[in-house]
């Protein structure tokens, strides 16, 4: 059972929210909060594996609160579920540590999906987000001369490789599944052996590393 604490300081958004997920047999709704210092507060005494954090709320954002988050609780992790998707919120929301980032306007079955991902440690992205952030690294100033990071130890295999290839593009397991003609559970094995390959905690920081080691 995935414990999930809602916070948006729309009661009436909550609400339909909490409503949408009690039919899932494999998510608990264990509170709501309208804004981030509630957010943390409760999160202290519930201990909630996931939190569906807006951005914009009065008082305490939803950044200030999902930094408190991640700084108090490590284990719990962060999904941004806001209306907008401009670089200042997305950029903020992922090194405030994030490890997911939706639009309200998402199917009910995306955001189990983010839910489920985000309680096994994996970063979900709408795919424009995960091109904002593609595009802002490609953006960096190169580093200074010197080493380049060392190869991996145990290569990626070619479907791995794959994999990588669509989830930095901010593709779910079930549409890397489609696109590559496997199975749903093949391709969450694969995702797994790739992070633990790049050495990476998430979906995201995976795609980044990636990207350094000049796979992508």
């Amino acid at each position: 059972m995935i414990r999930v604490l809602l916070v948006d300081d729309q009661r009436l958004f909550r609400e339909a929210l909490a409503m949408l997920l009690s039919v899932r047999d494999d998510v608990e709704v264990v509170g709501g909060a309208g804004d981030g210092a509630e957010a943390v507060e409760l999160a202290a005494r519930l201990d909630p594996d996931v939190v569906l954090m807006d951005l914009r709320m009065p008082g305490m954002d939803g950044v200030s609160a999902t930094r408190r988050l991640r700084a108090d609780r490590p284990r719990t992790q962060v999904i941004a579920l806001t209306t907008f998707d401009d670089d200042a919120d997305v950029f903020a929301a992922i090194r405030a540590g994030a490890i997911g980032y939706l639009l309200k306007d998402a199917s009910s079955e995306r955001l189990v999906e983010a839910i489920q991902a985000a309680a096994r440690g994996e970063s979900l992205l709408e795919p424009a987000v995960a091109a904002k952030l593609v595009a802002r690294f490609a953006q960096l100033p190169d580093e200074p001369a010197g080493p380049r990071p060392q190869p991996l130890l145990t290569p990626l295999t070619d479907r791995e490789l794959d994999v990588v290839r669509l989830l930095a593009d901010g593709r779910s397991n079930r549409e890397i599944a489609a696109a590559l003609f496997l199975a749903e559970g093949t391709v969450k094995n694969h995702v797994t052996a790739a992070l633990a390959k790049l050495n990476a905690r998430d979906r995201t920081q995976a795609a980044l590393r990636a990207r350094d080691l000049g796979l992508l």
